[in-house]
């Protein structure tokens, strides 16, 4: 049989088993092992599991990733996340709509400690959603900005997508990490932006709350000074070459740790949940990493990605209109499949047709993890719109999904919008780590 006809039938397969609901992780393994086995042969197939299973899980490279997950349990089970939206509120509280801003502000500075979207959310909501309640804001906009304001999780180094995107494309995390900064600015100024003009033309959406004297502003920095000091420490190291991603995530949690025990806000019952939930986000992680592996180099032997690599750098059309089509698939595949997992798929199948239209792998992997930040609040899968509901449900009461929803609507505009900006003005992404590599 023709090599990219068993490469489509296996395609085709594998979203049908999708449907089905199971683990994606197992689906692509299972659709790799039996497409190699079409392809190479049965044993071919056996020692490609055996090999990629094992390369994976003992790649040095991979232990970034439960080391920075390990990192941000460490800073949700301190408290640190209700410091950092203390300090955002009496910032911006007494403004129309500020508790929404702080709470974009205080994800952006979460996410720089954590590196998960859900878990952003899901910290953020617990501790946002009954204050924005006590100053009687909409479900609208409270849920709105606590779910879309974790997807920056996904944008502000450190990043689990961005180092899983790294280690399948071979490009430097730390180039990743520091091309991240800027455009997770962006996209908060821009959320803020939007609830600015949502509450000024709804006001009954976010009410004004308390002001607070500028001393005491001040003051309330003082909480998010070990937060500082962690990041500056991770990224200034990075930066400047002291430590490789490993080490600078092995550092990121030793310094979690110490700043818990200081404070004496980590329990014994926090520490052990803090290892538990690592334990099982990094196999997760990990077990994507595989299966996509697998899946890959069945496509490899298909020839697919090179067919298609060769007939888009073959196409008498513009080089825009060919990344505007591939941004499109990820965000329509986004609102289908968790964005780790879309990003592991299908990176092996875009990036040569990216890499041979000229475009830089940085730049490319930013603009990826924007559109698929888009995919974690828009249905049908929006894990975070999923996991705020069931927060919401928790602190403050039942809220209808529809609500959750319609409040993201402003905040993925302003998502379109800062991915629009970055296209047209790449330098943006690529100034910083141009700068520091």
């Amino acid at each position: 049989m023709n090599p990219t006809v068993v490469g489509i039938v296996g395609i085709v397969v594998m979203i049908a088993v999708f449907l089905t609901r199971m683990p994606v992780a197992y689906v692509m393994a299972m659709i790799g092992f039996l497409g190699f086995t079409a392809m190479i042969s049965g044993q071919g197939a056996l020692n490609l599991i055996a090999r990629v299973i094992y390369d994976v899980f003992s790649s040095y490279g991979l232990t970034t990733i439960p080391l920075f997950v390990l990192m941000g349990q460490f800073a949700f089970n301190s408290g640190i996340s209700r410091r950092l939206y203390d300090t955002g509120y009496k910032f911006l509280g007494s403004t129309r709509g500020g508790l929404a801003m702080a709470t974009v502000t205080a994800c952006t500075a979460f996410g720089a400690v954590c590196g998960s979207s859900p878990a952003t959310a899901a910290t953020m909501a617990t501790v946002g959603l009954p204050e924005m309640k006590r100053f009687n804001y909409a479900d609208e906009l409270a849920t709105g900005a606590v779910a879309s304001g974790g997807g920056l999780g996904m944008i502000m180094p450190p990043s689990i997508v961005l180092i899983v995107y790294g280690i399948l494309t071979e490009q430097s995390i730390g180039k990743l990490f520091v091309a991240g900064i800027i455009p997770a600015i962006l996209v908060t100024i821009l959320f803020i932006i939007s609830i600015y003009i949502w509450c000024t033309k709804a006001p009954s959406q976010g009410p004004k709350g308390e002001s607070f004297p500028w001393k005491e502003r001040f003051r309330s920095l003082l909480g998010m000074g070990e937060t500082l000091v962690v990041f500056f420490m991770v990224m200034g190291g990075l930066f400047m070459g002291i430590f490789t991603p490993t080490e600078a995530a092995a550092v990121g949690s030793f310094g979690m740790l110490m700043v818990a025990l200081i404070r004496r806000q980590l329990t014994w019952e926090g520490f052990v949940r803090s290892l538990y939930e690592t334990l099982a986000t990094s196999c997760m992680v990990m077990m994507l990493i595989a299966g996509a592996v697998i899946f890959g180099k069945f496509l490899a032997v298909t020839r697919i990605p090179f067919n298609i690599s060769t007939w888009v750098s073959g196409l008498d059309i513009p080089s825009y209109m060919v990344m505007s089509v591939i941004i499109l698939i990820y965000f329509f595949g986004g609102c289908f499949m968790d964005a780790l997992a879309f990003v592991t798929l299908t990176v092996p199948i875009f990036y040569p047709v990216v890499t041979s239209l000229g475009y830089d792998p940085i730049w490319f992997g930013i603009i990826i993890v924007m559109v698929t930040e888009m995919g974690v609040i828009t249905p049908p899968v929006g894990i975070n719109v999923y996991v705020v509901f069931g927060v919401a449900r928790r602190v403050i009461g039942e809220i209808p999904l529809e609500s959750i929803f319609k409040g993201i609507l402003p905040f993925l505009l302003a998502v379109i919008a800062g991915i629009i900006i970055l296209m047209i003005f790449p330098q943006l992404i690529l100034f910083l780590p141009n700068m520091m590599y």
